[in-house]
């Protein structure tokens, strides 16, 4: 077998594996939370007898390794359940949830890649002079500020203070494009400051790593100038770590919008699951735990796989 085709079919192999245990962690840690499923939808004031009938009807009293399994059954079939707190089917509403997740993520992920890496190629070439020094330390600046002061901050400065943008995020069905991108602008500009950082400073180190390669210092003998030996040949050389630390942040864009959807009362799957928490609605808060296990598994084995086809050892053995 050809060894780029074995190691991604691995790699895969290790992503499934990753994806049920994740399964199992969710299961687990929701059946371990106090309090009772069955009181908390009821009541205080409800009598043993209807929290022995709901209890049943739930399910609650078979073995959990029953309803575990019983529940990882229907997600294979696309079955995510009802909700507790008002019976209807999980998948459409998380499915729209999602949407909307993967929508402020996408809108992030647009503005912060490509002016991460342009900044740390801006870095690499100003490296130790003051725009490296500034960017740097406006870029770690940002990222030290947990993301829920930056957008109170952003709400105070931006909303409040010059009415820039709305303080909340409010969109619909059939909103157009331009009003959607104005409502999320104050989310899209907290998210982009939380991974700018990050990226800008692994793209630099990488850079900085085949910067000292000899046939860069061959470049610089021919009288390349700085910047397109840097654009055109060291970045090139330095994209299976760059691609990496990107999908590691478009899964932090997708799984870590939780807090900042709540800021800004977005209607994501962050919010989603921080409504029913509340509610103690088991079947959505595993579903939710789920979809975001599996997202950032996914982003994930695509950074592996891509590091593994940038190789070219592997795509050319002897």
């Amino acid at each position: 077998m050809h060894p780029v085709v074995k190691l991604v079919s691995q790699r895969l192999a290790l992503g499934l594996i990753l994806l049920w245990a994740a399964s199992v962690l969710i299961f687990v840690g929701t059946q371990v939370l106090p309090g009772d499923v069955a009181q908390s939808i009821l009541g205080q004031s409800a009598t043993p007898e209807t929290l022995a009938n709901l209890r049943a009807e739930l399910g609650l009293n078979e073995p959990a390794i029953s309803r575990y399994f019983g529940w990882l059954c229907g997600v294979v079939q696309g079955d995510l359940g009802n909700a507790l707190s008002n019976g209807q089917p999980i998948a459409p509403a998380l499915g729209k949830r999602l949407g909307n997740t993967l929508f402020l993520a996408f809108c992030a992920a647009v503005i912060a890649v490509p002016l991460a890496i342009l900044l740390g190629l801006l870095s690499v070439r100003y490296r130790n002079r003051w725009p490296d020094k500034l960017i740097s330390t406006v870029t770690l600046a940002t990222i030290s500020v947990p993301e829920f002061l930056l957008g109170y901050i952003a709400v105070y400065f931006l909303s409040v203070q010059f009415r820039v943008f709305p303080s909340l995020s409010t969109v619909y069905d059939g909103m157009a494009l331009s009003e959607k991108l104005y409502a999320i602008s104050l989310p899209i500009l907290v998210l982009v400051l939380a991974v700018l950082g990050h990226m800008m400073r692994m793209t630099r180190a990488a850079i900085l790593n085949v910067m000292q390669s000899a046939y860069i210092e061959t470049a610089e003998l021919k009288g390349l100038r700085p910047f397109s030996i840097i654009a055109k040949h060291a970045l090139p050389n330095a994209i299976a770590p760059v691609v990496n630390v990107v999908m590691i942040n478009l899964a932090y864009l997708v799984v870590g919008v939780v807090v900042v959807e709540v800021v800004f009362v977005y209607p994501g799957m962050g919010q989603y699951l921080v409504d029913h928490v509340s509610k103690r609605d088991v079947p959505v808060v595993q579903a939710c735990g789920l979809v975001f296990a599996g997202v950032y598994i996914g982003l994930n084995l695509v950074a592996d796989v891509v590091s593994i086809l940038a190789n070219p050892r592997l795509r050319h053995p002897k």
